[in-house]
């Protein structure tokens, strides 16, 4: 970054190929040996859509939903697309971690935030969620199973307008195994998949964080499978999305996701990204991915 002009093929490949401990290994000795602060050099050297992805790749881990979310919440209007697929697809464990980093960093309660700027059921399935009280996984009972599934299909389908509370108490506080049963039974109960009903049930923000929820509940590497897929299909490119997913999951699920992107869409994570951007950017994100699943 030295002089006239920056090697960004160096930056790129160093930043790419170490994990997010070694970057701020690097950050901290940069500092050290040169009194420069790494992540405001990146800012004035590079541009677009290149520096936003070196500088998430900069970011702790342990602050990055965090740092995500309050720019969601924060100025004119709220991101709700990322409130959505962070809080449906985070563990227990990560939310509450969250929501103390939040209040250290920002001083103010993730909730309340959360709270002010959000309404109705979607608001009080989010506040839900950020409780991390999901029910541990354990033996699944399956009388409750059978229970949870006709209270669903009554509150639902069988019933005149929805009664969105059942959809929210459920989806938002039973366990990970005990959901999976509840929707197959809810199959065999109805003759729908639960995500049809969602569909048929409830509209815009509401809907969209139910079916989040559902789909990370089946599997959380394909949800981001088709988030990252959606993020690139057709005209233009949802880059805050793609270079979110990809940072954020390139050291816990990457791999589970590529292969969830070839099983559902017919072609690889690397040819669309391939297809899909462009120079410093293209190449950076391409490393983070590594291999093509042809």
């Amino acid at each position: 970054m030295k002089g006239m002009g920056t090697d960004e093929e160096t930056v790129l490949k160093i930043l790419t190929s170490r994990n997010n401990a070694q970057r701020q290994e690097i950050a901290s000795a940069f500092k050290t040996l040169f009194g420069r602060d790494l992540v405001d050099d990146l800012k004035s050297e590079l541009t677009g859509k290149f520096e936003t992805l070196m500088v998430s790749l900069m970011r702790p881990t342990y602050i990055f939903d965090a740092h995500a979310l309050k720019h969601a919440i924060k100025g004119a209007g709220t991101n709700e697309k990322v409130l959505t697929e962070i809080l449906a697809s985070r563990t227990p464990a990560e939310v509450q971690n969250i929501k103390q980093v939040y209040l250290q960093e920002y001083e103010a309660s993730l909730e309340d935030k959360i709270t002010g700027e959000t309404s109705g059921y979607f608001q009080r399935l989010l506040v839900v969620l950020l409780q991390a009280n999901r029910d541990p996984d354990g033996r699944v009972d399956e009388g409750l199973v059978e229970q949870d599934a006709q209270v669903l299909f009554r509150a639902g389908e069988l019933k005149w307008g929805t009664d969105e509370e059942k959809f929210i108490t459920i989806l938002g506080t039973r366990s990970v195994s005990h959901l999976r049963r509840v929707f197959d039974k809810y199959m065999t109960i109805s003759g729908f998949q639960i995500e049809e009903t969602i569909d048929r049930e409830t509209s815009g923000d509401l809907e969209k964080l139910l079916l989040a929820v559902v789909k990370c509940i089946r599997s959380v590497p394909a949800y981001f499978a088709e988030t990252l897929y959606y993020s690139m299909k057709g005209a233009g490119t949802d880059d805050d999305t793609l270079i979110r997913v990809m940072v954020s999951r390139s050291e816990i699920d990457l791999l589970d996701i590529r292969q969830e992107f070839r099983k559902n869409f017919a072609k690889s994570l690397h040819q669309m990204i391939q297809k899909d951007t462009s120079g410093d950017y293209r190449k950076a994100l391409l490393l983070l991915c590594g291999g093509d699943d042809e």
